[in-house]
């Protein structure tokens, strides 16, 4: 590996050949479909990889698969015991390790497949971020059955990507998400905070502190829907449905609740002081009597994606469950 400065005098091209990725995969009796998932992650255009699984207990063939793969190929991979604590827990276990070190760092779930130029994207942009930046690339999703077959994409969002909108919507998955060393360091900084999902938090954290951020409008990977994770779809009248009973039942109500909890325990010095008001307006948004909610609200400058999204965060605000 060549010093700094002399990967900063190499052509764009070469030096996303130099530079390292770290995949950070969670697993939990995945073996149906692992073995697609690692395929994938071997048939990557950019090859200077290391794979680093933590497995949160699987009692089936997911240990026995990733030792076959870490024995047949050249790549480093390194397999270990997750906390146990739920898959935010298990990825944030990972994350916030000072030990994994790299270049850029990339979230893997079990069972999607990567578009084999998956990290070549994500690097192309990456490495256009100055190395004190915390910064994040993520993208849309291609949707498929549990038998490959595709029936879609994600969402294309087209609002601005801000903090504005992280505090109440994420934006690309986790299973997306590449990310440089600032933005490592930043998760270590912040520890392992009770938060809902560590792809949500990734979104909150990098741009509470004024950090660069690519969604990519093109797909990244084929995301495998699963009946138990149909809200991860984000597409679709079913998931809405099941979206406005979670808000009337108070799931995203609790789910705003950890994530302003964690925010301020964030060291005053690291979030922007616009975006530090906008935390402190939507906490009041919450609480307040019901004029003083909608006023706080509006004052916040908070918004989801959609039109329909917003009409909901609104509603939600009105019957106290944001």
């Amino acid at each position: 590996m060549p010093a700094t400065s002399e990967v900063a005098m190499l052509t764009p091209q070469a030096r996303n050949d130099r530079v390292r990725v770290a995949i950070l995969m969670c697993t939990k009796n995945g073996a149906v479909f692992l073995d697609e998932q690692l395929s994938s992650i071997a048939a990557q255009t950019h090859a200077n990889w290391s794979l680093f699984v933590s497995d949160d207990g699987s009692n089936d063939d997911t240990l026995k698969i990733l030792r076959r793969f870490a024995d047949s190929h050249a790549q480093q991979t390194v397999i270990r015991s997750g906390p146990g604590e739920g898959v935010c827990a298990n990825f944030l276990s990972l994350a916030t390790d000072p030990t994994i070190d790299a270049d850029y760092f990339a979230f893997s779930d079990q069972d999607d497949i990567w578009y084999k130029d998956k990290l070549e994207r994500a690097l192309a942009w990456l490495v256009t971020v100055a190395d004190e930046m915390p910064g994040f690339y993520c993208g849309r999703t291609e949707l498929v059955e549990n038998d490959g077959r595709s029936y879609g994409f994600s969402p294309l969002f087209s609002r601005p990507i801000a903090f504005r909108n992280a505090l109440i919507q994420s934006l690309g998955g986790g299973n997306t998400m590449v990310f440089n060393k600032a933005a490592k360091r930043l998760l270590e900084r912040t520890g392992k905070l009770d938060v809902v999902l560590h792809d949500w938090w990734m979104y909150q954290l990098v741009s509470a502190v004024g950090g660069a951020i690519c969604y990519d409008a093109q797909p990244v990977l084929k995301y495998r829907q699963h009946p138990d994770n149909l809200i991860g779809s984000n597409r679709g009248w079913r998931a809405r449905f099941v979206r406005i009973r979670m808000m009337l039942k108070g799931r995203f109500s609790e789910w705003n609740r950890k994530n302003i909890a964690a925010l301020e325990q964030i060291p005053a010095d690291l979030i922007k002081p616009q975006n530090r008001q906008v935390l402190q307006l939507f906490a009041k948004a919450r609480t307040a009597s019901l004029f003083k909610r909608l006023y706080c609200l509006k004052r916040s400058g908070v918004y989801r994606q959609t039109v329909l999204g917003n009409i909901g965060l609104v509603a939600a605000t009105i019957l106290k469950r944001i």
